[in-house]
């Protein structure tokens, strides 16, 4: 819409007419807002086709307009009210107020809301505090989650927004897709900013509503606690060995546990500028081959050779025991923390 009409809109509460744009296939039209309690809940446009409309007929177009806005006010009230019963509904679920998947039922029954047959939690955050970035965030998120495959109902908890992502057939996969897909497109719009995500697992028991949306937020958890949510999987069952980091870092700490093999390497990068600890983490993702190590780093096999010699010079690393290298990436991945 023509931003100037819309200026006119706001200031004049009568009817207007708009000229007939020919290049985009507009005839002439009356327009006017439809409002009520001084809100604006909608436009109302006449085409003039068989003359302009009288001065009687533009008094009943102005008249009429408040009945419509009035008519609009209450159905988005009672959408509204509907709204926030479904909210209170699934965060009920997720706060356990029911026990069992038929207590669930019945309400769902008593409230008119119709369960998904299977669901998959995806929840946003950003950091405490910044009140207009998660209203921004917020807004972003309902955005994309109205372009998903599968309809999604989406409710805030404090500082948290939670997407349930829903459908009417329990066929795996799809709804991680959707989920997948709207976590990418919402954090493409924030690159500048820190949005933390987590998707939980995908089920079909509305019983484990809770469950999948804990595993999202321990998704979250993990991002914060590295400090950098891009270098984690969003998913909670690709997380693996981060969800883990935050006891193993306190229990480190207790015990003043320190990888000295690590602590060499990081010295050596200090002093010489070198990237060991960098070809160490590589190369232990790809499970310590050389080719693959070489192309993600962008080096030559050769030079990645002369790196590892120097890591072996310089420590005591058996590359060989599996559970070195495990030892070696939870340590690795402590260590950026500190950074």
């Amino acid at each position: 819409m023509d931003e100037g009409i819309v200026d006119q809109l706001k200031t004049i509460p009568e009817p207007f007419r708009i000229k007939k744009m020919e290049e985009i296939g507009l005839n002439q039209r009356v327009v006017v807002s439809a409002k009520y309690k001084e809100q604006i809940l909608g436009f109302i446009w006449v085409q003039e086709l068989d003359g302009f409309l009288s001065e009687s007929e533009m008094k009943f177009l102005h008249d009429v307009s408040f009945h419509i806005g009035k008519l609009l006010y209450q159905k988005n009230l009672k959408k509204l009210r509907k709204e926030e019963e479904k909210h209170q509904f699934y965060q009920k679920i997720i706060d356990c107020t029911y026990q069992t998947e038929d207590q669930i039922k019945w309400e769902a029954a008593n409230v008119k809301i119709i369960l998904p047959e299977a669901f998959i939690i995806n929840v946003f955050t950003v950091v405490q505090g910044d009140e207009e970035m998660f209203a921004e965030l917020n807004e972003t998120v309902r955005l994309f989650a109205n372009a998903l495959s599968h309809p999604a109902h989406i409710f805030t908890n404090q500082h948290e927004i939670i997407v349930m992502i829903g459908s009417s057939s329990p066929a795996p996969g799809s709804l991680s897709e959707d989920a997948h897909e709207l976590t990418n497109t919402v954090l493409s719009q924030f690159r500048q900013q820190t949005v933390y995500a987590g998707i939980g697992g995908e089920y079909s028991s509305i019983l484990k509503l809770r469950k999948s949306y804990r595993e999202a937020l321990e998704v979250i958890k993990a991002a914060k606690f590295i400090g950098s949510p891009e270098e984690l999987p969003y998913e909670y069952k690709k997380l693996w060995v981060f969800r883990y980091l935050e006891p193993i870092a306190q229990h480190n700490s207790k015990t003043n546990y320190v990888n000295e093999d690590l602590m060499k390497l990081q010295k050596k990068d200090l002093e010489s500028q070198t990237s060991l600890l960098k070809t160490l983490e590589v190369y232990l993702l790809n499970n310590c081959r050389l080719k693959p190590t070489a192309e993600q780093l962008f080096i030559h096999t050769n030079t990645l050779k002369y790196r590892m010699k120097q890591i072996t010079d310089l420590t005591s690393i058996d590359f060989d025991d599996f559970n070195t290298r495990c030892q070696l990436y939870i340590d690795l991945q402590l260590l950026k923390r500190k950074k």
